[in-house]
């Protein structure tokens, strides 16, 4: 039976560039893969003529020969495979747009999967400081559960002394192969997992696995500033990786514990303290209870009830820029409500003094009263 001349299969001219070549199997085969077209016979030969077609006019040798003697230059040749540069011309158009490797399905052998080193799992975990101890920084000793690479194989997972041998079951390709109509298919070795290769004598200790479980105690520094939420990275004190790779990296998550005295905004801290209305109106200094000592704040006379006393500097350090951030002091007036009866009589002689009704206030005073409000010192 004749052939059909591979350029009439392409739909190209006979001078035709290799960018055009490659662009016309490219649509042929986008439109007639059999993913597309299933169960449609036609779309599935027209598909495998066109690849046939490209496996020669993709390759400069086999066009040369081609165009000289046509098909029969070609006899003795096996075009049921690719080489790999068509190959990758062929992975590159469909490889990607239906999703899975070619490699595992032709059998290019520059493109045979083995097993790589993987990189250790990362590990997390999460660690609760006070307040005091995410101002000033600290360092905390913590135990965690993580895969150490095996101390008597050193994650080879073979027997000290031992070799690998070649896997029976591919012949030590990695691959198993099979020919299916046109296509010459290969899947990867699940004996050797597509190494070639299989371990003849396991590690007695970790039992072939490379690596064994262990408990390890380290310590974190945790530093001044961090937030409810921080993460700290640690670099290699994850998982042992696989056949030499890397460790993994831990993350330790920052919890701060809610404090009894203090809150909190960004890197502020924000307290409120109740002071007499006498004290209020006469002037007192309070010991605020900081982290490394007390800081004495003086409340000026006349302070009104609501204010925010700020003290810049007496805050915590930013984690980034490591500036201080600034305390707030609210100041909240308490109200006696169990005055003897002296203590009536000399707030009813101080209401006459200052010509303050105890009976009745008009509404003019009420608007001058709640114009002056509460203020903000700094």
């Amino acid at each position: 039976m004749n052939k059909i001349d591979y350029y009439d299969v392409l739909g190209v001219p006979r001078n035709a560039s290799p960018e055009e070549i490659k662009k016309a199997y490219r649509q042929m085969a986008l439109k007639h893969h059999p993913d597309r077209n299933p169960g449609d016979k036609g779309a599935e030969e027209r598909f495998k003529e066109a690849a046939e077609a490209y496996s020669v006019l993709g390759e400069p040798q086999n066009r040369s020969r081609y165009d000289q003697f046509g098909h029969q230059g070609l006899r003795g040749e096996t075009f049921s495979g690719f080489n790999s540069t068509v190959f990758e011309d062929f992975e590159d158009i469909l490889g990607n747009f239906f999703g899975f490797n070619f490699g595992d399905l032709f059998g290019a052998g520059t493109r045979q999967r083995r097993h790589q080193p993987q990189r250790g799992r990362d590990l997390a975990l999460e660690m609760e400081i006070t307040l005091e101890q995410a101002a000033a920084g600290v360092e905390k000793e913590i135990s965690l559960n993580r895969e150490e690479p095996c101390p008597v194989c050193q994650g080879t997972r073979m027997k000290p002394g031992s070799k690998k041998g070649a896997c029976l079951a591919c012949g030590g390709r990695g691959q198993v192969r099979h020919q299916q109509g046109f296509f010459i298919m290969a899947r990867t070795c699940s004996h050797c997992g597509g190494s070639g290769e299989i371990i003849t004598a396991p590690c007695e200790e970790c039992r072939g696995a490379g690596h064994i479980r262990r408990k390890n105690e380290l310590r974190v520094r945790v530093p001044a500033g961090v937030e409810d939420g921080s993460r700290l990275r640690i670099s290699n004190e994850g998982e042992a990786g696989e056949r030499g790779a890397s460790k993994g990296d831990l993350y330790v998550v920052i919890k701060v514990k809610k404090h009894d005295f203090f809150e909190r905004e960004e890197n502020h801290l924000i307290c409120d303290i109740s002071i007499s209305f006498v004290q209020a109106s006469l002037g007192v200094t309070v010991e605020i209870p900081l982290f490394e000592g007390g800081e004495k704040v003086r409340i000026p006379p006349g302070t009104q009830a609501g204010e925010v006393i700020r003290l810049k500097g007496r805050g915590l350090k930013d984690l980034e820029s490591r500036r201080l951030g600034d305390l707030f002091v609210k100041v909240h007036v308490q109200t006696p409500g169990d005055l003897s009866k002296d203590e009536k009589v000399l707030l009813r002689r101080l209401a006459e003094l200052r010509g303050e009704s105890l009976e009745f206030i008009d509404r003019e005073t009420v608007r001058k009263q709640k114009a002056r409000g509460p203020e903000s010192r700094h």
